[in-house]
């Protein structure tokens, strides 16, 4: 997600979470589906509403959020955000969608439909993504902690640690709500996490490594990362950052 510098650091602070994956559930994944994705797209927030993707692209001078058309990837709406701003993860609330951003404490308020800025929110640290359990906001920073979010207010009501097996959980990333659980992206790795919401524990992880091999990374930054949920169809969509599709799975039975 972020510059190549911090990839040491983010390496260590990722070895407890690898050092426990032995002794949690490992689920496979099969690809029901794949669909056209713009492999120029630098992939932060990603979500699945009403028959078509919203997705939410990084890096200054490029960031936006596109609405896309699932079954050819062509882009239909798209707002650009300011060249100073890295965008990063996105969320729709009633007829709003809320956006944060990575560095600079600045969110904002969005008319679903038109992209229009309705508003600007503020928030300490860093913002790497958003979901929703459907009565608060959840937003990811880069560290073992998650922060609960009042969506009318958007001030922090709550928040978690994320732990493997006792161990805290580092660089959680791209997050969607499924089934009661918070799906979340590993930064530099191929694994998502599946959060018990209550106690912050890992039940489970999810291997996308052998879809990471077939799609990406061209580069050391074409990580996965993006997760979407169809409630209504049990649909689960995954991408990546420039990855050319977006990929349809069910999870599979874990390995023994």
């Amino acid at each position: 997600m972020r510059r190549l510098g911090l990839l040491i650091l983010l390496a260590l602070s990722l070895a407890p979470a690898a050092r426990v994956q032995a002794a949690l559930p490992i689920y496979g994944v099969r690809v029901i589906h794949a669909y056209p994705h713009d492999p120029g797209a630098f992939t932060e927030g990603l979500f699945y509403k009403d028959g078509f993707l919203y997705e939410s692209t990084g890096l200054e001078g490029h960031s936006n959020i596109r609405k896309v058309a699932l079954e050819t990837g062509k882009v239909l709406q798209q707002h650009d955000l300011r060249p100073d701003l890295f965008g990063e993860g996105i969320v729709p609330w009633k007829a709003r969608l809320i956006q944060v951003t990575w560095r600079t404490g600045l969110g904002f308020v969005y008319d679903l439909a038109t992209f229009k800025t309705i508003s600007t929110f503020s928030y300490p640290g860093e913002g790497w993504a958003l979901t929703t359990d459907g009565a608060r906001l959840i937003l990811s920073d880069g560290t073992p902690r998650l922060r609960f979010l009042d969506p009318n207010t958007l001030k922090q009501t709550a928040d978690l640690t994320v732990t493997a097996e006792g161990a805290p959980v580092a660089n959680l990333n791209e997050l969607e709500w499924v089934k009661g659980e918070i799906l979340a992206n590993i930064w530099f790795s191929n694994y998502i996490a599946r959060i018990d919401p209550k106690s912050g524990h890992v039940v489970g992880w999810i291997d996308l490594r052998p879809l990471a091999a077939k799609l990406g990374p061209h580069s050391d930054n074409d990580v996965l990362n993006g997760i979407a949920y169809d409630k209504v169809h049990d649909r689960l969509f995954v991408t990546g950052k420039n990855w050319p599709k977006v990929l349809e799975i069910k999870v599979t039975a874990p390995t023994p």
